[in-house]
């Protein structure tokens, strides 16, 4: 894990940390540059190279951190790098399971997207779309993540949806 693009505006205000990994951190940085530029969000952008490696890392630490009360606790890499976040999202191409496994290590504020549901043959785009994990679905989870904070209001939210011609009465990818 490792911070790719800060953020640009200042981070006293309404603010996300973004984890992409793989061919969707396109999509992250793209969500970024969205939540900055029309919606005064700081997001700051994060590579997640491996998700299984942090959370090994974690589990180890605690395993360690259980064995020697005596010493001074160790801190997962992943806390590390996050324990200060406010608000996370991760994106990711495979399903949502595998950026769920860091959460526990991460603030309440996570939310995970990815491919879950059933086989698909289409283009990248059409995918994306449909499992809601292209930037759209990025910029509207970390809006609708702020707004359940109170960092942000609602109606942001439904302006987004609106911008983004999301359908919020689409079928759940999970189900289709």
């Amino acid at each position: 894990l490792f911070r790719l693009k800060p953020w640009a505006l200042s981070p006293d205000q309404a603010r996300v940390d973004l984890l992409g990994s793989g061919a969707i951190l396109n999509q992250v940085l793209k969500a970024q540059e969205i939540l900055e530029s029309q919606y005064g969000v700081a997001a700051s952008v994060w590579s997640a190279t491996s998700y299984k490696e942090l959370f090994r890392d974690a589990t180890q630490t605690e395993r360690w951190n259980m064995l020697h009360p005596d010493r001074e606790p160790r801190v997962p890499y992943v806390s590390a790098c996050l324990g200060n976040a406010q608000t996370v999202v991760a994106a990711s191409d495979y399903i949502k399971a595998l950026p769920l496994t860091i959460s526990r290590w991460l603030p309440d504020s996570f939310v995970a997207l990815g491919t879950d549901g059933f086989g698909r043959s289409d283009g990248r785009a059409a995918l994306r779309d449909f499992f809601e994990v292209d930037h759209r679905f990025v910029v509207v989870a970390a809006l609708s993540a702020l707004a359940r904070r109170d960092d942000l209001g609602r109606a942001v939210v439904m302006k987004a949806i609106r911008d983004l011609e999301i359908n919020p009465e689409k079928v759940d990818p999970m189900t289709a």
